[in-house]
């Protein structure tokens, strides 16, 4: 099996690669005789073309031979190879109409999309993600955005880190009032914004004491949907019941908005869940919510105030608080300053990429030498020019034509 490492096509260019130069040599060497490797040549690769070629793995600009095909983001339409498999996250399973396009082109096209999102174990848990690493980025961006506006400490930017450890030494800059900071998403994602919030040493504390209490430093609670979604009919919750159905539910998320200056927004979002507040919600007197790093970054999503995601170079806008437009960056005390960056692992895109990597090779590669592996299936959202059983909800998506 001949396996390609395509070029990212999509613009802002994403610096990430699924397989270090490393990663891609150890595999060659354990299986040789069964996999071999091409790279696709790319300028913008956090790993250049030398490294790849250093480490044995030759380097190509056709990548048509290959059978298999990884890349990171969605590939544009017209650089898809008909009846190929292809491994990227495509952005379509929430009905993305920007991807629409794309999942209409990859049915045309016979290809066999497998998409990372979906790439779970036998219990349901998700085996590859970035998530780890946009918790860790979007939490210091956060900071970053406070700094900013409050004019209290300046960091460099994530991406003139050198690494990991040199975000973590930068860390030791920030200086915070007694500020509370709210925090949703207890998965991968919220996982790294907890590394951050631990390296600054912040307290962590319960939802009630957070509403309640006053504190003379700065603290920090994780919430989950239990904490700001309750059933419209008599304020209960039952997670399996929200998780099937949470139409039933209505969002009473105000009261920590009320308690707290800072959020950083990491939770997976339903789109049939209510938006944890509205729009006009953000002109209150008592709405105290000036910084909102949104991670999960739905545009139209939970958060309203996400209006559009922002890019590594412009990395926050600002929303007025009476009308809800969108305004430059910092030009106002009073407007709510939101970072919405949609790919944040690439602010540090070596490391994120050996990680990403490592779960590949634990995952997917012994998976793609099985004759009919139940972890790729569940994961192929289309094959032979249709949508699979699984996926067949995106039918009237993919045959919607504008």
């Amino acid at each position: 099996m001949k396996i390609g490492i395509i070029r990212e096509g999509k613009n802002p260019p994403d610096k990430r690669v699924p397989f270090t130069p490393d990663q891609l040599k150890t595999l060659q060497d354990e299986y040789n005789g069964q996999l071999s490797f091409q790279v696709q040549s790319s300028s913008i690769r956090s790993f250049a073309d030398e490294e790849y070629a250093e480490a044995g793995i030759e380097i190509v600009e056709d990548i048509s031979d290959c059978e298999v095909l990884f890349g990171v983001k969605e590939v544009p339409v017209d650089q898809l190879i008909a009846d190929k498999t292809y491994f990227f996250f495509s952005h379509t399973l929430k009905k993305q109409p920007y991807n629409r396009k794309l999942l209409q082109a990859v049915l045309e096209k016979n290809i066999r999309l497998i998409d990372y999102e979906v790439l779970k174990d036998e219990q349901g848990n998700r085996v590859v993600a970035f998530g780890r690493w946009a918790g860790i980025v979007g939490a210091y961006n956060a900071f970053w955005t406070y700094g900013k506006k409050t004019d209290l400490f300046d960091l460099k930017r994530a991406q003139e880190c050198e690494d990991l450890l040199d975000l973590h030494s930068e860390l030791a800059k920030v200086t915070l009032p007694p500020v509370k900071i709210v925090l949703t998403g207890s998965g991968r994602v919220g996982g790294g914004a907890k590394e951050v919030l631990h390296s600054l040493k912040i307290r962590e504390v319960s939802a009630h004491d957070f509403l309640h209490l006053y504190y003379d430093e700065p603290v920090f609670v994780t919430l989950s949907s239990a904490d700001y979604y309750r059933r419209k009919s008599d304020g209960g919750y039952d997670k399996r019941e929200f998780y099937m159905n949470p139409g039933l539910y209505e969002s009473h998320f105000h009261k920590f908005a009320e308690a707290g200056e800072l959020m950083i927004s990491g939770a997976y979002w339903n789109p049939e869940a209510p938006k944890l507040f509205e729009m006009n919600a953000i002109a209150a007197d008592d709405f105290q919510l000036s910084v909102i790093a949104d991670i999960s970054c739905d545009v139209g999503g939970p958060i309203p105030t996400t209006i559009s995601s922002t890019t590594i170079s412009d990395p926050v806008f600002d929303v007025d608080r009476e009308t809800g437009e969108k305004l430059p960056a910092f030009g106002s005390q009073t407007s709510i300053s939101v970072m919405a960056i949609d790919n944040l692992p690439c602010e540090l895109p070596r490391e994120a990429s050996q990680e990403f990597g490592k779960q590949l090779i634990k995952w997917v590669i012994p998976e793609l030498l099985e004759e009919n592996s139940s972890v790729l299936e569940r994961a192929t959202i289309a094959r032979d020019g249709d949508l699979t059983i699984e996926f067949i909800y995106l039918t009237d998506f993919v045959n919607h034509h504008e």
